[in-house]
């Protein structure tokens, strides 16, 4: 298979390319996946070395369809589009467990009823004033790593139930 960049570090569409590779053969060489993708050989090389920093969207968008890899959508989002970049994603398919770790921390049941508790509290007069401000920041933020932690879930079930219906 072709190899990764010159300094060494596989650019994610390498490594998301060498692990689709497993279920499709056409995949373990650059030129069968270029022609798959219709572009040429040259484009696909300087996508995965990293010398192109910008990926043309589309193209990002029929990779992660053909590789399996739902997580490069989301890494061009959260990475290469402006607008994505305050945004919470997951990036990465984390395994199961430490996702599920995470979900279930998040929800247990007493840090859910006080943010329930500090919302009702504070959106009680419909106004968030300036001493209330940064336990909502708080409660976003906290909000924010359960909705990152749900994001990796929702990858990994991509993932997992397209892999399985490959195999």
């Amino acid at each position: 298979m072709d190899g990764a960049g010159k300094n060494g570090v596989e650019t994610m569409y390498f490594r998301c390319r060498k692990e689709a590779a497993i279920h499709n053969d056409r995949l373990n060489s650059r030129a069968g996946a270029a022609e798959a993708l219709g572009i040429s050989e040259s484009s696909l090389a300087k996508h995965e070395l990293g010398i192109t920093k910008f990926v043309p969207v589309d193209l990002v968008a029929l990779m992660a369809d053909l590789y399996g890899c739902p997580e490069l959508k989301a890494n061009y989002c959260k990475n290469e589009c402006p607008l994505g970049r305050d945004l919470t994603l997951a990036t990465e398919v984390s395994p199961i467990e430490r996702v599920t770790l995470n979900i279930l921390s998040g929800l247990s049941t007493g840090k859910i009823e006080q943010i329930k508790q500090q919302l009702i509290d504070i959106a009680a007069d419909g106004v968030i004033d300036s001493s209330e401000a940064p336990q909502m920041r708080d409660i976003v933020d906290y909000l924010g790593r359960l909705a990152k932690s749900v994001a990796e879930l929702q990858l990994l079930c991509e993932k997992q139930l397209r892999d399985g219906v490959r195999r």
